[in-house]
């Protein structure tokens, strides 16, 4: 990555931040991703608190969307359109005040590992006939991301987990919007318990595929990282708390595993509808428990199978008072 392109995506941010003020209900949700009423169309007419326009990191520069009107454009764009004054300055900084000696490139790359899992072995580079391989095959995982997936022949030495029965596990790093490891999901081969392993490297919420997401767009929020596999756009929870996800709710579709009716799940849902969240309610067609399960069971259309039970508002809240009766 060349030295100038980084300069420019922290440029964006400084007149981002310095157009704040003009932009109305303005709030940064985390580092790359920002908020406020759309500057183009005004946002919703209906709720003047509503927050429909999104700045957020695309490569190295920030672009802007808005859920509302549909609006694309760069954040330059936008600088443009709320401070002509200011645009004057931003271009002179991101583009005329480029310097030859500013293009400096780094040396090439190549296929470098974060160093967290500088012992761990690529999932696509083993045999075809390799039996760690073999389980994504089973699973149905698409071939294109194999790349996503490590084999640790001692886990719990690596992770540092103290136990006296050491063994392999499948690695599913969790990257950062950096692409940086901050976590990672061990799933036993075996009849190792628990199933599942998780170990954090930095305080952060465990939520796999920021590296990937695409903000302009419905983002999927399902429970396992091989589910999110299966869908465009798509996060996992891995074991977090839907209620407090660290991004606005705005066209995000939480998708639950399809559990067998209990309190637990009715209590569960309700809360997510009382949060303003988008819900699927499988329908009683399904009996698979999760995504994996339902594409190992032949069901097709699964993405159309949970935009056409996808509710929100007050008729999520009529189809949950019916779901949970019968």
């Amino acid at each position: 990555m060349c030295v100038i392109l980084k300069k420019m995506i922290h440029i964006d941010i400084n007149y981002i931040h310095l157009i704040s003020h003009q932009l109305e209900f303005f709030k940064k949700l985390r580092d790359y991703l920002y908020t406020c009423r759309c500057p183009y169309c005004g946002d919703s007419q209906k709720m003047k608190n509503k927050t429909r326009g999104y700045f957020y990191r695309k490569a190295e520069q920030m672009n802007f969307f808005c859920h509302n009107c549909g609006k694309s454009t760069t954040a330059g764009k936008v600088v443009e359109l709320v401070n002509p004054d200011a645009y004057k300055e931003y271009v002179k900084e991101r583009f005329i005040g480029t310097t030859e000696s500013e293009y400096k490139f780094d040396a090439p790359k190549f296929e470098k590992k974060d160093p967290k899992l500088k012992d761990l072995i690529p999932i696509n580079k083993l045999s075809l006939d390799h039996p760690a391989r073999q389980v994504l095959v089973d699973r149905q995982i698409p071939e294109h991301h194999y790349d996503k997936f490590f084999l640790s022949h001692k886990f719990c030495s690596w992770a540092e987990i103290s136990s006296n029965q050491d063994h392999p596990r499948l690695v599913i790093p969790f990257y950062n919007e950096d692409g940086e490891v901050f976590a990672a999901q061990g799933r036993a081969f075996g009849k190792e318990q628990p199933k599942y392993l998780t170990v954090k490297f930095d305080d952060k919420p465990k939520i796999f595929g920021l590296d990937r997401v695409d903000w302009s767009k419905r983002v999927y929020v399902v429970e396992g990282p091989i589910d999110s596999l299966f869908l465009p756009n798509a996060l996992a929870v891995a074991g977090a708390d839907f209620i407090h996800l660290p991004f606005e709710k705005e066209d995000i579709t939480v998708v639950l595993d399809n559990e067998p009716r209990s309190r637990e799940i009715v209590k569960r849902m309700t809360q997510l509808a009382d949060n303003n969240y988008s819900l699927v309610i499988w329908p009683d067609t399904i009996s698979q428990k999760d995504i994996n399960d339902m594409t190992l069971a032949g069901v097709r259309d699964i993405q159309k199978i949970i935009d056409d039970n996808t509710f929100t508002g007050l008729e999520l809240r009529m189809k949950l008072a019916t779901w949970k009766r019968i």
